[in-house]
C-alpha cells in the first residue's frame, strides 16, 4: 500500500463501526505491514507533518486494527505498535484541549479535549494482550485511533464550535480556519447530511 489508500472524508466507511479481529490470519498481518507502508509513504509526502497512527478503516478496511508510531519525536524510527481489538477501560484526568489531525481529514486540524490519561486492552498482531496506561500526547492517539474503529473523526467533537478549527499554513505554522467558509456546511466533512 502507498499513501494514495488513505481515504478521506466523506468515505462512508469512515463512519462506520470496524468488526472484531477473530482470528489473526496472513491476510490479517498483510494489511498490518501494509499499513505501515501507508504512513510511512504519506509521512514521506509532507514537509511538516509526522504521521503517528493509522486505522485500519483508512485504508477502507473495517477491523478493529491500529497502529501507533513508537517514537513520534523521531521519524527515522519506523517502528509502530500494533493494537488489535483495542478496548478503552478507563479514562482518566482532567480533558485537555489540544491540536489534532488526521490522515482522512486533510488540511484541517482541530483543538479538541481529551482526557489526559487512558487504559487501553488490546492485542498483537501475535495474537498476545497487552495492556497500556498512557498520558498526554501518547492518551490523546490512542484515544483517536479507537474513535476510528467506532466510525468516530475528532471533528466530530468539535463540529458547533467555530473557534476549534485550525490550517497549516506552508511555513508548518496552525493558523484558525475559517468557519463560516470552509467548515460549517461542508458537505464533504460531514458526509451526506449537511452540518446544522
Amino acid at each position: 500500500m502507498t499513501k494514495d489508500d488513505i481515504v478521506f472524508v466523506p468515505e462512508p466507511n469512515l463512519r462506520r463501526r470496524s468488526v472484531k479481529v477473530g482470528v489473526i490470519t496472513d491476510e490479517i498481518k498483510k494489511l498490518i505491514d501494509d499499513m505501515i507502508k501507508a504512513t510511512i509513504d504519506w509521512e514521506n509526502s509532507r514537509d511538516h507533518e509526522a504521521a503517528v497512527g493509522l486505522a485500519a478503516v483508512q485504508v477502507n478496511k473495517l477491523f478493529r486494527i491500529f497502529i501507533i508510531r513508537n517514537d513520534y519525536d523521531d521519524i527515522s524510527n519506523q517502528q509502530f505498535t500494533v493494537f488489535i481489538n483495542p478496548e478503552i477501560v478507563k479514562k482518566l484526568g482532567p480533558i485537555e484541549e489540544e491540536y489534532e489531525g488526521c490522515l482522512s481529514v486533510p488540511e484541517i486540524y482541530g483543538k479538541v479535549g481529551r482526557h489526559q490519561s487512558v487504559k487501553i486492552k488490546a492485542i498483537n498482531e501475535n495474537g498476545e494482550p497487552f495492556r497500556v496506561t498512557a498520558h498526554g500526547f501518547i492518551a490523546r492517539i490512542l484515544q483517536h485511533e479507537t474513535d476510528h474503529t467506532h466510525g468516530v473523526l475528532f471533528i466530530d467533537h468539535i463540529k458547533d464550535d467555530p473557534k476549534a478549527f485550525y490550517k497549516m499554513n506552508s511555513e508548518g505554522a496552525i493558523e484558525p480556519l475559517d468557519y463560516e467558509k470552509h467548515i460549517k456546511d461542508n458537505s464533504i466533512l460531514w458526509g451526506s447530511d449537511t452540518h446544522e
